[in-house]
């Protein structure tokens, strides 16, 4: 398979408004990674598609695309953003961290009886939900379920599903899925029925929860179809009469001898413990919108309530559906429903959401959004005074009218807006800053008292902050408390600065106003002598935070410009000097407990992950290693990589103890739990 590269013009559009990290999984012909929304900062699943690597499977994820625009349930897995471009899709999804159910149940072995039974009232009310929208699933397995971070069954990839013209009931001919799931009318080439076709795999979903095997397996396909075609298997002894009998009924040859899935609702396995058939309606369909998300969205776009109500009801499934999607899910987990505004909106530009409808739609108000409006600015009144790459602003802005004398400098400082007389004012002299921060008002202050005779030291101030128009992320408050202490320590003073500072005028008169006009002079017009000692790089970093902060006519400005730049040569420093971060990870990770990682009975990872080593060549896999964690595949005699996952030595955070956490990334569910298990076997750990 070709090496996969992004689109430009895609990965362009997905980073505006997604942070991407690590892969978390992939398959034959895509990858799915790990994002990051950057409005409501919200977990996402990004799957990304190669349109040349798809070739005729491309029609398949059309059909997939369009199934999950059309499915809103509690136990499907949302669908919030595609992003499509001539060389690749993007579909951005919900995010299950628990993983696949397959990995539970080997981890677990099999699962309990009343486990098994809150997982199967989940598959079947979601299997009854896609049923009633008119589609057949047709590859439900347990590596198509996903745990949330509720432990409640998410239902994905319907790229094999199918939805007939004539309705549910319309004979189907496509032979799909997973043969060791498939029912044996799709095996015998047989037309059938989509929805009995997955009531059968149902039946062999519950078996491997119940046992952790399958009831029909061979490594030879013919002898697994004859298997199949029989319809006979083995019940373990621990299955109760019930299990049994349920399995009796799901796992028929005939199917029209099969149980349904409205019977299975209320049956008497299923409502054993429950006092109530299973909900299988939506608790989240598409035609309600709720009126705090688009109050929300409504704020953030600078749109009106209705405006928004029309844009997210298109249901067209670009960033604002995406946004809108993802807040609703924040508020059904009881989180704030807020989204999280850049510095950028700060500046007029506008957030991510707005940006992505420049263009596209015009701006509309009432009297009620544009409160709503001033409402949401006043909170970013905090970030204006740490933007220097806003030009000449030093003060807090507001939302003002228009004001002849709003004036910076002599300078007209407003931009323009779009809520008409209002505008962006930032203005020394204008009365509507009195709500602004106390750091605010005080640096109000100092320059309400300089003279023309400080008028060039402004001048400096001004191109020195010109000089670092880079948007830097906010100071940390201990940068900020490391300034104040430490802002004499590489100055050396003049005499006449020992005998100003040692000297204070008793009667606070004329003497005292001239020293400090001359002190300030000083301070201004004449360069400060430093000493700079050949420190280390993040040592010479914070010398010139300190040195800036010596300043004290500018100290609030240039103590944040040099804050940030702080900031940026440490990142360029662990950028060019890995040694620094390779600390960090000498030894093995620390994890909490999870099911897909295996305790050993050693207390040495490094003696754990030598005898992996060692028996991962005697397996035929080939491996590349990074520290503790190894990538291992294995290809076939074409060089294809049939088998992809991933091993790492860790350890639990509370006792300490040794252990391997393990993840399929590509290849079948069962080849993969028979490889591992024989390879820690082995290893004797």
């Amino acid at each position: 398979m070709p090496v996969e590269r992004f689109d430009p013009c895609g990965a362009e559009e997905l980073h505006k408004y997604y942070e991407v990290y690590e892969t978390i999984g992939s398959g034959g012909f895509a990858k799915v990674k790990l994002g990051r929304h950057l409005l409501t900062r919200e977990k996402v699943a990004i799957k990304i598609m190669n349109k040349k690597n798809l070739g005729d499977d491309l029609p398949r994820i059309k059909v997939e695309i369009e199934a999950m625009k059309n499915l809103s349930h509690q136990h499907v897995c949302r669908l919030y953003q595609v992003i499509e471009t001539s060389t690749h899709i993007y579909m951005v999804l919900e995010y299950c961290p628990g993983g696949e159910l397959f990995d539970y149940i080997i981890a677990k072995d099999r699962l309990s009886e009343e486990e098994t039974r809150v997982f199967f009232r989940q598959i079947v009310s979601a299997l009854a939900y896609v049923h009633s929208q008119g589609y057949a699933h047709r590859d439900l397995k347990p590596e198509n379920l996903l745990i949330d971070e509720d432990h409640n069954l998410k239902l994905i990839d319907f790229g094999l599903c199918a939805k007939p013209k004539g309705g549910l009931g319309y004979e189907l001919m496509t032979c799909c899925g997973s043969p060791a799931y498939a029912a044996p009318e799709l095996i015998q080439g047989k037309a059938y029925i989509g929805s009995e076709a997955d009531v059968w795999s149902m039946g062999v979903l519950l078996f491997a929860l119940l046992c952790g095997y399958l009831p029909f397996d061979d490594e030879n396909c013919m002898v697994l179809y004859r298997k199949i075609t029989s319809g006979k298997y083995d019940n373990p002894r621990w299955l109760s009469p019930g299990s049994i009998l349920l399995l009796n009924q799901m796992m028929q040859v005939d199917p029209k001898r099969r149980i349904t899935v409205r019977h299975l609702l209320d049956h008497p396995w299923v409502m054993k413990g429950y006092s109530s058939p299973v909900e299988w309606h939506s608790r989240q369909p598409l035609g309600h919108v709720d009126e705090d998300c688009i109050t929300e969205m409504a704020v953030n776009m600078k749109r009106s309530r209705e405006s928004t109500t029309v844009l997210v009801r298109e249901w067209r499934y670009d960033h604002a559906t995406a946004t809108y999607l993802l807040l609703l899910s924040k508020k059904q987990r009881g989180r704030p429903v807020r989204l999280h505004t850049e510095p950028a909106f700060c500046n007029g530009r506008g957030s991510p959401l707005h940006r992505g409808l420049e263009g596209k739609d015009a701006l509309h108000f009432s009297e009620d959004d544009e409160a709503l409006i001033v409402g949401s600015l006043d909170f970013c009144s905090d970030y204006i005074d740490d933007c220097p790459w806003i030009s000449n602003t030093q003060h807090t802005p507001r939302v003002v009218r228009d004001q002849s004398d709003s004036t910076t400098n002599g300078k007209e400082t407003k931009l323009a807006s779009p809520l008409g007389k209002k505008r962006y004012a930032c203005s020394p002299t204008s009365e509507k800053v009195r709500s602004a921060p106390q750091h605010c008002r005080e640096k109000r202050d100092r320059d309400r008292e300089q003279t023309s005779e400080n008028k060039e030291s402004i001048d400096v101030q001004e191109k020195d902050v010109e000089i670092f128009m880079l948007p830097p992320p906010r100071t940390p408050a201990s940068n900020k408390k490391n300034i104040r202490q430490n802002k004499n320590m590489l100055t050396t003073p003049t005499k006449s600065g020992n005998k100003n500072n040692a000297v204070t005028p008793k009667d606070g008169g004329s003497a005292s106003k001239d020293n400090s006009i001359r002190r300030r002079r000083a301070e201004n017009k004449e360069p400060v002598n430093l000493e700079i000692m050949a420190f280390s790089p993040e040592r010479r970093s914070r010398s010139l935070d300190m040195a800036g902060a010596g300043d004290s006519s500018k100290k609030k400005r240039a103590g944040k410009v040099f804050g940030s730049l702080e900031r940026g040569l440490d990142k360029v420093i662990t950028m060019l000097t890995p040694s620094k971060r390779k600390g960090l990870r000498d030894g093995p990770r620390k994890i909490k407990a999870q099911y897909n990682v295996t305790l050993t009975s050693q207390t040495n990872p490094d003696q754990v992950l030598n005898q992996i080593l060692s028996i991962l060549p005697e397996k035929h896999v080939d491996f590349t290693q990074k520290g503790y964690t190894l990538k291992c595949h294995i290809g076939n005699d074409f060089g294809k990589v049939t088998m992809a996952f991933e091993l790492e030595v860790c350890l639990l955070q509370r006792s300490e103890v040794v252990g391997v956490r393990r993840q399929r990334l590509k290849g079948d569910a069962w080849v993969y739990k028979h490889l591992v298990e024989d390879i820690l076997s082995t290893s004797s750990i």
